[in-house]
């Protein structure tokens, strides 16, 4: 199932990558500014999802000096707005829009993620039946593989199931008297 959080961690994966393209072109240009902007120390700017005033600063020097990664933050934010939707039918229609413009950037990371999402775009509209995501069994499943691999396998199975349910919160000592 395509979550919006590995959603968000494909597109941020595709932004970097694109970013990166950007920045060695920079430097072979030598275009200085454009260069400092796309560095690495600058790179967490991009990323974030929140509107800050320096992070418009940076976007907006960004659409004047490249129009790349400008497009690419566009797509991002066009992509993100797509969970705010609705409905499925909403979501549908602009996952279809957003679809269509990464694949019309001409951006192979981009054309890339865009022809991946549209392969998994049913898996991503089941989110909007009931808008719930595997977050909560995926976390208890990630607690149970680490609890077996810290105690290298429990002889006894009702004593790993015991320590699963403490772990998990399912069963809290604190509580019981």
């Amino acid at each position: 199932m395509e979550t919006p959080r590995t959603i968000k961690k494909s597109l941020n994966d595709a932004i970097d990558t694109v970013r990166k393209e950007e920045l060695a072109k920079a430097r072979k240009t030598e275009d200085a500014e454009l260069a400092d902007l796309l560095h690495c120390k600058k790179k967490f700017i991009l990323m974030q999802n929140k509107q800050t005033k320096r992070r418009k600063n940076v976007l907006q020097k960004l659409a004047d000096l490249n129009e790349t990664i400008y497009r690419a933050m566009l797509l991002k934010e066009q992509l993100l707005a797509i969970y705010t939707s609705q409905n499925r039918a909403a979501a549908r229609n602009a996952l279809r829009e957003w679809i269509v413009a990464a694949i019309g950037s001409r951006t192979s990371v981009l054309v890339e993620l865009g022809r991946k999402l549209f392969r998994k775009r049913h898996f991503i509209l089941n989110y909007f039946i009931c808008r719930i995501t595997t977050a909560i069994s995926e976390g208890i499943n990630n607690k149970i593989k680490r609890l077996k691999r810290m105690a290298y396998g429990y002889k006894d199975v009702a004593y790993f199931l015991l320590k699963i349910h403490q772990h998990c919160g399912l069963l809290n000592p604190r509580l019981s008297t």
